[in-house]
């Protein structure tokens, strides 16, 4: 009856460790994937923060005033501005002209 009771003190101190093990093992892993998750959020933060940045820097406005500030380009002015006409004779179209399409 001694050697059956040793045996199963044995097993029950086995299984004790392997709780214990199995239990620090979670508490780790917990601690990790909250870790993670923390992360996620913050790398999803950012992401909209970057899209945010990109919406508002492709805006017309801030194009038109980098362009004034950096290249030094102004807006177009009517008065500045040349206007061609074309005219198109009857029966006569821009394809018949010579030298349009005789490209070597």
């Amino acid at each position: 009856m001694t050697r059956i009771n040793v045996v199963l003190m044995l097993v029950l101190i086995a299984c004790a460790l392997s709780l214990v093990s199995a239990r620090f093992s979670t508490r780790h892993l917990t601690g990790d994937l909250e870790n993670a998750v923390a992360q996620a959020r913050k790398l999803e933060i950012d992401w909209n923060q970057l899209q945010l940045d990109q919406a508002s820097l492709s805006k017309h406005t801030l194009i038109e005033a980098a362009a004034r500030k950096e290249l030094g380009m102004q807006a177009v002015a009517p008065g500045k501005t040349q206007y061609l006409t074309v005219t198109v004779h009857s029966g006569v179209s821009l394809h018949d002209t010579p030298g349009a399409g005789d490209a070597q």
